[in-house]
This record gives structure tokens, C-alpha cells and sequence, in this order.
């Protein structure tokens, strides 16, 4: 069932989460597991099975029946205490069938028994005590899991105007939570997100890359200038980050038709590809010191304002992603990776994207690695002529978002009258055409 956030204004539909990704993908590796445990549980058996063959073709009698102390010893990497006892007595009954059959003295074959009851005694237990260990982390990763949801919720597969897709690789692949975060929430000025990384990796950064994420959602809905929304997460991290402790991050905001505003405070560049294929890093100008460490010089964040019209694509990613190396030592080139894989579907571009990486860096991430992707797909006719007859409308916070763009394209064009940005802040802007056929909003041009 849709859900709609209403804000005063056209809504945002929200469709419901869908993993279009792993499914037949996730059923494959799912078929695969099962296949090699069961394997694996057939493989004590066979072992014994194996000795069993060769003492009766040589008739070695003692010389092979020590061997079978291997079925129960592999079957407690692979099953229960009962199935090790299972494997043992089956081994111990043919031992002493082939033993009686060999003609192998009594006091040897008592001697061999006897280490094989030891061993699948001693097998037993340790199976036990790797069942109990297996149980402990199962209830760790379950709560690890609720907590990643809790802190990463779900993204929808459509938010607003947006087709959106998410991967999220923890390096601490038991914990599966790490210390890079994301973020997307409609609001009443525009969708609004985050991509961060907080110092570090695995659970001690969590609290970290929580409190951000905290700040971030309910600065959001609060402040109609995105400058605002980085100021309050720099002054709640400068009050609770430790004296090492810092967080890159880019924010960034839809806050109408056409243009797409972000502040890099020390993050990777975001990926911006136009609908012609050609990706643009959107470098940071000037460069801006991380979250919580601006006390230590007088650089400010900026606001960037790009033109984002329909079949353009936004990449926002973490470090973790573009250092992560092959066994060369060569970073993983994402740029071309995208390029290469790029579609109209992002959760295809990147599960290829992600595949990839994995093979670039031998099958594990060595560090958390996170990639959102945002795509504006092209407008039906029905919203093409809405836009054409919409009025123009929205915030007015500075000179380049003087022209106006159209409401009929399914965004919140919410006006904004009383939150500007602070005039000493610079504002930074490529100029380029946003109105699409059909609008009657001008174009937009350098600030």
C-alpha cells in the first residue's frame, strides 16, 4: 500500500521497499549453500567409507583402521554432537568387524578402538561447543541487523521524482553494520540526503554515524536552507565527537524542478551523469574541512547548484568504495565503473557496480562501503504539459535559483520566504539549461 507525506503542498508518494536486487541472486546462493552442507555432512561417511574400501582390498588390518578416527573427527566441523556419536559407532562397528576379519591381535584392536571412542567423545563435545558458539553469534549479527535498521533504514525504490538504489558493505562482516551512513527523506523543501564516513570502521563508530543520522533527519524537515542543515550537524558533532574524531559527508537537495543543490564538507566527490553518459566529478570549490573538525580552520562549506533534468543521475559513494585495491595495490577506477554499467534501472547499475568491486578486491572489503544513486527519470507527456502550464515557484536563496521551475513534475516546490543563506557563504554554480519542452520557467545561469 502507497504511503503519501503530505507538507502542505503536492505530496511526496513513497512506494513501498522493494529488494529488486537480491532475489534470484540471493535464491542461487541460498541453493548453493544448502548443496555444500549437505555435502559436507556426507563427507565423514564417505571418509570411513574410503578406509573401509582400502583395508579390505589390502588387508593391512592395524595399518589403515587408525584412519577411521577421521570420520568423527570432520564430522564435528560439520554437524551435531549426534551425528559425530552417529559417525563414531559406525566407524568403531566396521573397525571391529575388519579387525576380527584381519586376524589383528586383541590387545591392538582394543587400543584402536579405544582412540576411536576417544575421539568421537572428544569430537562430540567440540561439536557442541561450536553449536553453542554458532547460537551466540546468530543472536549478535540478529541484533547487529536491527540496529543497522534502526540507524540505515530501508530506502524505497521511488521516493518523490527519484528512482533511488542503495549497497551497503559493513568490513565487519559479522557485525554487518559499519561506520558509513546514509540517509533520504522527503521533506517540505525537496528531497534532502546524506552520504557520510565516520572515522573508523565496525560497531565503535555506530554511535558516530547515529548521531549524524539523527541530526541530519530532523534538521531536514527543520531548516529550509541546506547550509542550515550542515551548520546543526557540525554543531552537534563539535559538542560530542572526541578530539580525533571527525565525519565526512555531502548533503544534498532536490528543492524543485531541475535543480539539485550539494555541500561536500571533506567527502569524496559526488559522480554526476547526464543522460548523454558523460560523468562529471562535482568537485567541492572551494573544499571544506569535515564535521566537526571547522574550529580548526576558517574555510565554510559552500552550496553548490547543478542543473539535474530528467535522465540524469547523481553517485554519492564513500572513500571505502574508490581505495579499495586489487592484489596490484590499484584503486578501483568507479568512475569508469560506472560508466561502463550505467541504465535507466539503478539498483542494476549498481549491483554490477558492486559485483565488480568485489572481484577488483578479491571477494572482501577491507573497509565499510556504501553507494547511493539517485536518478530523475524522464517525464511522461501528462507531467511534461503540467510543467509547461505550472507556475514557477520555489525558495529564493540566492541569485542562481532566481528562475523558476515548473511544479507538475511529482517534487515539492515549497516556498520559502523567511529562511536565506547566510550572505557570507558562498554559493557556487554551473550554469546550464533546467526548464525541459514544454516549461515556461527561463533559464538559470551562473550565480
Amino acid at each position: 500500500m502507497s504511503q503519501v507525506r503530505d507538507h502542505g503542498g503536492d505530496p511526496w508518494l513513497i512506494r513501498p521497499f522493494r529488494n529488486r536486487v537480491s532475489g534470484s541472486g540471493s535464491a542461487a546462493r541460498k541453493r548453493a549453500v544448502a548443496q555444500l552442507a549437505t555435502g559436507s555432512r556426507a563427507l565423514p561417511v564417505l571418509i570411513v567409507s574410503v578406509v573401509v574400501l582400502i583395508d579390505v582390498a589390502c588387508g593391512a588390518g592395524t595399518v589403515w583402521l587408525p584412519l577411521l578416527a577421521a570420520g568423527p573427527a570432520l564430522a564435528a566441523t560439520t554437524g551435531g554432537p549426534r551425528g559425530v556419536l552417529a559417525v563414531g559407532l559406525l566407524a568403531a562397528v566396521l573397525g571391529a568387524t575388519l579387525g576380527t576379519r584381519d586376524g589383528v591381535p586383541g590387545h591392538e584392536l582394543t587400543a584402536v578402538l579405544s582412540a576411536l571412542a576417544a575421539v568421537t567423545l572428544a569430537s562430540g563435545l567440540a561439536s557442541a561447543l561450536r553449536g553453542r558458539r554458532e547460537r551466540v553469534l546468530a543472536a549478535v549479527r540478529s541484533v547487529a541487523e536491527a540496529a543497522q535498521h534502526a540507524l540505515l533504514k530501508p530506502i524505497p525504490a521511488t521516493v518523490g521524482p527519484f528512482q533511488v538504489a542503495v549497497r551497503y558493505s559493513a568490513a565487519a562482516a559479522e557485525a554487518r553494520i559499519g561506520g558509513d551512513l546514509y540517509a533520504l527523506v522527503p521533506t517540505p523543501y525537496g528531497v534532502r540526503l546524506i552520504v557520510g564516513d565516520v572515522r573508523g570502521k565496525g560497531l565503535p563508530a555506530v554511535g558516530t554515524a547515529a548521531l549524524v543520522v539523527g541530526v541530519f533527519r530532523e534538521a531536514a524537515y527543520d531548516e529550509p536552507d541546506l547550509l542550515a542543515v550542515v551548520g546543526r550537524i557540525e554543531r552537534s558533532l563539535a559538542r560530542n565527537l572526541g578530539v580525533d574524531d571527525f565525519v565526512t559527508a555531502v548533503v544534498a537537495g532536490y528543492p524543485r524542478a531541475g535543480h539539485l543543490e550539494v555541500v561536500n564538507c571533506g567527502h569524496a566527490p559526488p559522480l554526476l551523469v547526464r543522460e548523454s553518459g558523460t560523468v562529471v566529478a562535482v568537485e567541492p570549490a572551494p573544499p571544506a574541512p569535515p564535521p566537526g573538525l571547522r574550529a580548526l580552520t576558517d574555510e565554510s562549506p559552500s552550496l553548490q547548484a547543478l542543473a539535474f533534468a530528467d535522465g540524469d543521475q547523481l553517485l554519492l559513494y564513500t572513500d571505502g568504495v574508490t581505495e579499495a585495491r586489487n592484489h596490484g595495490r590499484e584503486f578501483y577506477p568507479l568512475a569508469e565503473g560506472l560508466a561502463r554499467h550505467l541504465s535507466d534501472e539503478p539498483a542494476g547499475t549498481l549491483s554490477a557496480i558492486h559485483d565488480e568491486l568485489l572481484a577488483h578486491v578479491g571477494g572482501r572489503l577491507h573497509d565499510d562501503a556504501a553507494l547511493l544513486l539517485l536518478r530523475k527519470p524522464a517525464a511522461s507527456a501528462s507531467e511534461a504539459a503540467g510543467r509547461g502550464s505550472g507556475s514557477c515557484r520555489g525558495p529564493s536563496r540566492s541569485p542562481a535559483f532566481a528562475a523558476g521551475a515548473g511544479a507538475g513534475d511529482g517534487s515539492q516546490a515549497a516556498e520559502n520566504t523567511e529562511g536565506t543563506a547566510d550572505p557570507g557563504t558562498p554559493v557556487v554554480a554551473l550554469s546550464g539549461e533546467v526548464s525541459g519542452p514544454g516549461d515556461s520557467c527561463v533559464p538559470w545561469s551562473t550565480a
